[in-house]
């Protein structure tokens, strides 16, 4: 077993915020909410991110099972596309709670 899959077996919420943590992981996650992208078109998506960076975000979260890769490009698996929603609802969340402040 993978020492990511091992960690994410004892406290996933743990390993999920670790993960998302990591600088461009959310940013990834966010650009990809609507369509499947090309390397390239993720990579300008993200303020051009250098490819190292973005390679190993995307092999984390593809390791994860949050991402998949097919001729398209890249895109949400069925975990990817339920935490998706999440951040979604969690960006509709923070506009109500940045109002307030």
């Amino acid at each position: 077993m993978s020492k990511a899959i091992e960690a994410s077996t004892r406290r996933p919420i743990m390993r999920l915020i670790d993960v998302l943590g990591k600088r461009w992981s959310l940013r990834i996650m966010w650009e990809l909410k609507d369509q499947r992208m090309t390397f390239r078109e993720l990579r300008t998506k993200c303020d051009d991110v250098s490819p190292n960076s973005l390679n190993s975000r995307l092999k984390e979260l593809r390791l994860l099972n949050l991402l998949d890769h097919n001729s398209e490009g890249y895109g949400y698996t069925k975990w990817g596309h339920e935490l998706g929603e999440q951040l979604v609802d969690l960006n509709d969340w923070s506009k109500e709670w940045g109002q307030s402040l």
